[in-house]
């Protein structure tokens, strides 16, 4: 008897053991699961907040419309935008239009920034002039890219601004000076790129003179307050030329000229 109770045991841990199977834990070993989603990190800080949106602006504003200079896009997802704007415009830095900074001044577009950095083909020796040093913030992307920024502002008290934020940001190879823009910085002369953040009437003949051999400059050339083209001018010896890039909106450039 108490074999056929042994055997009729067996045969029902037999059954359980088919239908059921082994346990869970054993079943899952070496089957290929859909991975578990990473959560998305949570910013800890302000800076980290503002990393996450320069990241998120060079993506979308930048990136996804074309440029593609590697060293460019590096430049712009590391310097802060944010230093750059007045304390009640600093949740708007990395927002997708110029802001202003004062006298009648603004900082330009993200894109536009990076459409005129790219322009200029820049090495890590080149020697660049830039006309409207503003904020700062075109100086210091240009200095992430090249040996040495020199930039001219009319307006003093951005001129100074733009010392003491630049310094402070630890940018020593950005040189300002407070002073003309329409007849360059010609004690540094010649350059290899010139970039003008501010639109002349037309192209101010002291720059093209201060561009070296095989230089390249940006700039935007129009009316003030009206319809404005983007160009970009090449010198190869005497020769001079210019290419219409696209229609851009600048403040002017002031001046005695």
């Amino acid at each position: 008897m108490r074999r056929v109770i042994h055997l009729l045991v067996c045969v029902s841990l037999s059954i359980w053991a088919v239908a059921c199977g082994p346990p869970v834990s054993d079943r899952v070993q070496g089957v290929a699961t859909a991975p578990i989603a990473e959560p998305e990190a949570t910013p800890t800080s302000e800076e980290d907040v503002f990393a996450m949106e320069r990241e998120r602006m060079v993506k979308f504003q930048i990136e996804e419309r074309g440029i593609d200079d590697k060293r460019v896009i590096e430049a712009m997802k590391k310097v802060p935008r944010h230093e750059f704007v007045p304390p009640e415009y600093v949740h708007q830095a990395y927002e997708d239009h110029p802001l202003p900074i004062g006298y009648g001044q603004t900082i330009s577009q993200p894109y536009i920034v990076a459409v005129m950095t790219e322009l200029l083909r820049l090495t890590p020796d080149s020697k660049v002039l830039e006309i409207g040093t503003g904020s700062g913030y075109q100086a210091a992307i240009l200095a992430e890219l090249v040996k040495e920024v020199y930039t001219v502002e009319i307006i003093p008290e951005l001129c100074e601004q733009a010392k003491r934020r630049l310094a402070r940001l630890g940018y020593k190879n950005v040189y300002v000076k407070c002073g003309d823009g329409y007849y360059g910085w010609k004690e540094h002369a010649p350059y290899d790129a010139i970039i003008v953040t501010c639109a002349p009437d037309h192209i101010p003949q002291p720059l093209v003179d201060q561009l070296a051999d095989g230089g390249r400059m940006v700039i935007p050339v129009g009316p003030p307050g009206g319809y404005q083209v983007l160009w970009l001018v090449e010198r190869q010896g005497d020769k001079v030329t210019s290419e219409r890039i696209m229609g851009v909106a600048f403040v002017p450039l002031t001046g005695r000229h």
